[in-house]
């Protein structure tokens, strides 16, 4: 692998490696010294034209783990704001001599373009409305370890669907390791390709979640919309809230996950975000596994991984 862009062109043998490798190295960051020398002397450049908080500081730290340089820039002070396009900050990246561009940008195809155009390794933190790979393998190692598997298990992603590159991810990565998808949410923040989807898709929350053994819960992405997709957040929560209510459709040992930011009472309820069955903070802390996992991929080379101080 040079790049991580997209889960639907990433192979089935390639996230599992991927996967395994994130487990060998959750030790690491068990350990009351969280230090070891794997990528010593590598650099990691953070360029994120969209807000973020646990994809950026996971992955600066999880290139700070195994020793790599994290340098972020910030795209208000940077040339950006003088009218720089996309392509000549990525080949400046590149003279610079860095080992590792991560890039989050909200056009889709953004982090194509940059691999397309630059030799070092690309790593897709999210695009616009297409995907979001590193989330959707921190997702796919929090339900394998919580379940002890993918393969046919019951996933219901519920939610804004349309403007979710989470949920595209998601799909693909699962489906590819045997899961069952359903995307539960009403038809108007339903992507017009849906019905062409390796998915099942329910309008009924209810219907969408019976019997699913993970419920990933997806924000409203409110700045993303355009008017007249709700009638009201209210009525949106009324009916496809996940409440400890509604989850009771889902099976009886149902893990919740979030992708984060969470709007409480929104799309899901403090009371479940806060229950023993919420993975939620467990999907934080697994993203800095991922995160090495990916690094290491692209910028370590082959090998088991390196754990040793």
């Amino acid at each position: 692998m040079k790049d991580l862009l997209t889960l639907r062109e990433t192979a089935a043998d390639d996230i599992r490696a991927l996967l395994d490798t994130a487990e060998a190295f959750q030790e690491i960051i068990k350990r009351p010294v969280k230090k070891v020398p794997t990528l010593r002397g590598r650099a990691m450049i953070t360029v994120f034209y969209e807000n973020s908080t646990r994809t950026r500081t996971s992955f600066e730290m999880a290139a700070k783990i195994m020793s790599a340089e994290a340098i972020n820039i910030s795209v208000a002070q940077s040339s950006v704001t003088k009218g720089e396009c996309l392509k000549d900050t990525m080949l400046t990246l590149q003279a610079l001599k860095a080992d590792c561009l991560v890039i989050r940008h909200s056009s889709s195809g953004a982090a194509q373009f940059a691999a397309e155009r630059i030799g070092i390794p690309v790593v897709n933190a999210g695009d616009g409305r297409h995907e979001h790979p590193t989330q959707g393998l921190l997702d796919m190692l929090t339900i394998k370890q919580a379940k002890g598997r993918l393969d046919g298990l019951n996933v219901a992603i519920v939610g804004d669907i349309t403007h979710s590159r989470v949920a595209r991810s998601n799909i693909w990565g699962l489906t590819k390791l045997g899961a069952n998808v359903r995307l539960v949410g009403p038809s108007t923040l339903m992507p017009p390709d849906a019905d062409r989807l390796p998915v099942k898709v329910f309008n009924n929350l209810k219907e969408g979640i019976a019997g699913a053994d993970v419920v990933n819960v997806l924000r409203l992405q409110l700045e993303r919309m355009d008017k007249g997709l709700l009638p009201s957040i209210r009525e949106y929560s009324r009916l496809f809230g996940i409440s400890a209510n509604s989850l009771k459709a889902a099976d009886s040992d149902v893990i919740v996950l979030h992708p984060g930011p969470l709007n409480r009472g929104v799309e899901i309820s403090a009371e479940v975000a806060d229950s023993a069955a919420s993975a939620i903070e467990t999907q934080i802390s697994n993203g800095v596994a991922v995160r090495m996992a990916v690094l290491y991929t692209l910028m370590g080379g082959a090998g088991a991984p390196t754990t040793e101080v």
